[in-house]
């Protein structure tokens, strides 16, 4: 069994130019300036996530010229938070998009989400042999009182969504393999302090607080200790490196051919040290990509592929890597045939 990717669609927030805004994220320019991004696009206070991950499901169907009634199954990834607790983001999701046929279901794995989603559309393609049309679509939206765009992540945050209408034996863009590795040593590395069960939102408790800078919540986890670290990069570095094996090996393809990997739109540096520990040329990642958009969760990978494949920079043939590295911990790749 196996499914090929048809249309795929995107939305963004109003774009905003980093160097007029970054005093109002952080004091820390120079960190930032390093980083290398240009714009990042934020969304109007009145559009949520749902409103995006609509509007680019919209687009992607209309690209694949499918009606949203046509679609069978309805997949909504996502690395934050929705407009409301204790409601499914997903359905909503279906019932904006139109697709009033469609089984409804909820990824929320953080940045990992969006690759994951190839896999779970797999599954039910397979357990459902009825099942023609899947609208998968990766979003995210970030809430400002939790989430701080310059200093929640090690990348700076954007509004976006991108989806992809998957049909059952297309051959373009064909879905191969996903792989996904996972270690829950590091659950604890980084959630909002307050507002879940174990703290909830009380009158001795107002402020749930914010999600804090990753690098710090990290050496506070590893109690500061400098060869924890190191191991922990190790750790993800070598991962990485494994869970591509993994596709490949159930793929049945060579590793060296593949010639494009897609990670998440990290900084400039970050980038740059990717293309060389996989031996693939800049042009060869998202790199362009993500310095202009921002990181876009767990949309990060589909959203690149979607604008490289508009702009023909990736030839027919060739074999392509989503991969992601989500807090969790979460390695995962998802293997394509354009």
């Amino acid at each position: 069994m196996t499914y090929g990717v048809t249309g795929i669609g995107y939305a963004l927030g109003e774009p905003c130019s980093v160097a007029e805004t970054v005093a109002a994220y952080t004091d820390d320019h120079k960190k930032v300036e390093d980083w290398g991004y240009r714009t990042y696009y934020r969304a109007p206070d009145d559009v949520g996530l749902t409103d995006l991950a609509a509007a680019a499901g919209e687009q992607a169907l209309k690209r694949a010229d499918i009606p949203a009634d046509e679609v069978d199954l309805l997949i909504l990834a996502m690395a934050d938070i929705p407009e409301y607790l204790y409601w499914d983001p997903a359905v909503a999701t279906q019932d904006k998009v139109g697709a009033r046929h469609a089984e409804a279901q909820l990824i929320n794995q953080a940045c990992s989400s969006g690759v994951l989603g190839f896999d779970a559309a797999a599954g039910k393609f397979a357990t459902h042999p009825d099942y023609r049309v899947a609208l998968l679509i990766t979003v995210n939206r970030v809430c400002e009182a939790y989430w701080n765009r310059m200093d929640s992540s090690t990348a700076i945050t954007s509004d976006g969504a991108a989806a992809a209408v998957l049909v059952r034996g297309a051959d373009s863009c064909r879905w191969l393999a996903t792989e996904v590795i996972s270690d829950g040593r590091y659950a604890n590395v980084a959630y909002l302090p307050g507002g879940g069960a174990a703290r909830p939102v009380t009158p001795d408790h107002p402020d749930p607080g914010r999600v804090g800078n990753p690098v710090n919540l990290m050496n506070e986890f590893l109690g500061h200790d400098l060869r924890a670290k190191v191991r922990f990069l190790r750790e993800t570095r070598d991962n990485s490196h494994r869970v591509l094996e993994k596709a490949c090996a159930r793929a049945k393809v060579p590793v060296d051919d593949v010639r494009y990997v897609l990670h998440m739109n990290g900084t400039a540096q970050g980038l740059k040290e990717f293309s060389r520990d996989f031996h693939i040329p800049m042009d060869h990642t998202n790199a362009e990509v993500a310095l202009q958009h921002g990181h876009l969760g767990c949309a990060d990978q589909l959203f690149s592929l979607g604008k490289m494949l508009d702009d023909n920079r990736i030839p027919p043939g060739e074999l392509v890597a989503l991969t992601s590295t989500g807090n969790g911990m979460h390695w995962a790749c998802t293997l394509l045939r354009v």
